[in-house]
């Protein structure tokens, strides 16, 4: 039984922030029914290509993007406009400990799905609505997304090359990662609210802004900020506070250094061959690195380059330095640690039998994370789930 195996969810939510919180709820435990447009479907279903390819090597409808935060749930076209469609809703609601969604503000409610009304026929629902900006606020009936969301939340001020060096100015992260973090904090939220019903018995409205998430996940360069006064800006690979914690070039290209500590500072530069610099008063401790970064960052870049970056991993491990290669997507999936920790996972899907998926992190001793479900096609057990309300 998975941690969640109590627990029902209805997800009427889409694309990512909400579909990547019921996805860890599912691997849980939970029982996930997602409800989708008909014909459409989720709108990251068209999110390609890649589309997952068949066993005989033609390409199905399946979008990477999709498979990517659906598994563990059960697909049901409805069409929440029509007056069938939403007493069907209205009647898995009943059913469900939990409702995701991401309409605009008011939009649930124009069908007649919002919190208020769902919870009058089951008042221990716990209710989640994921939007751009909140329920509340001058920029409340905005929509939101992640890209627009990361530039307004200040993520991007503080992402990509400094002023004056190539390739400079803002850059927004590799991956959606606002819409993860809000389906990460809605998943907290959502546990919290179900914990607190074991004592109250009553559910309660989990309101999750992609805004509200971005300023909150600024950690440290919004502390630097409200604490010092220090508008952060972009340091690249540099990190604002620690000194060396960064990229180097090697010989043969680029690697990490992270050193967290003195001791660790005095372990590089003996690795190096420059351990004066570790007693030099200018270096000896982080804050005066921090303060003479520009000075000491040149003299152990002349050193770096004097070897190939395996060598220099060698190297730096023997000597308790924490240092790493810059991965490709694919050697992280060739990583034997990756590999060990079962982060790739394989699933039988309808299409593919050997579908290829992300594992979840989450290691649980006695209740591990199952994948029961491959990511659904559309519309997959409409049937099965309606003669279910009969």
């Amino acid at each position: 039984m998975g941690a969640l195996s109590h627990i029902k969810v209805l997800d009427l939510s889409r694309v990512l922030a909400g579909p990547w919180a019921s996805q860890i709820l599912a691997d849980l435990g939970a029982e996930v029914i997602k409800v989708e447009r008909p014909v459409c479907g989720d709108d990251t279903r068209g999110w390609g290509p890649p589309f997952l390819p068949d066993e005989q090597g033609g390409i199905t409808a399946e979008s990477a993007y999709f498979l990517c935060a659906n598994r563990g749930k059960r697909s049901v076209c409805i069409d929440m406009k029509s007056a069938q469609g939403q007493k069907n809703i209205r009647q898995l609601a009943r059913q469900s400990d939990v409702v995701i969604e991401n309409f605009k503000v008011g939009g649930a409610a124009a069908f007649g799905l919002d919190y208020a009304t769902l919870s009058a026929d089951n008042p221990g629902l716990v209710y989640c609505a994921i939007t751009g900006f909140g329920q509340n606020g001058p920029l409340k009936d905005r929509p939101g997304y992640d890209f627009l969301v990361q530039a307004m939340g200040g993520l991007m001020s503080i992402t990509g090359q400094p002023e004056g060096e190539p390739g400079a100015g803002p850059q927004k992260v590799g991956v959606a990662l606002t819409d993860i973090m809000t389906g990460l904090y809605a998943t907290i939220g959502i546990l919290a609210a179900l914990a607190e019903r074991d004592r109250s018995g009553r559910g309660q409205f989990v309101d999750l802004a992609l805004l509200d998430v971005t300023a909150a996940t600024l950690a440290n360069q919004a502390s630097n900020y409200l604490v010092g006064g220090v508008v952060p800006t972009q340091l690249g690979n540099k990190h604002p506070n620690i000194v060396p914690y960064q990229s180097f070039v090697a010989a043969d290209g680029q690697l990490i250094v992270a050193v967290g500590n003195d001791t660790q500072f005095v372990s590089y530069t003996e690795a190096l061959g420059v351990g004066e610099l570790a007693s030099d008063d200018r270096f000896a401790t982080n804050s005066a690195r921090v303060t003479n970064r520009d000075s000491l960052v040149p003299l152990l870049q002349a050193k770096m380059l004097e070897r190939k970056k395996d060598d220099w991993l060698r190297i730096l491990e023997a000597a308790g330095v924490p240092a790493g290669p810059i991965n490709t997507i694919d050697e992280v999936f060739a990583e034997p640690q990756i590999q060990a920790r079962q982060m790739q996972v394989e699933m039988v899907h309808s299409s593919n039998s050997k579908l290829q998926l992300v594992g979840n992190p989450i290691k649980l001793s006695r209740t591990p994370v199952r994948y029961s479900r491959p990511p659904p096609t559309l519309g997959e057990h409409t049937q099965e789930v309606l003669a279910e309300l009969a």
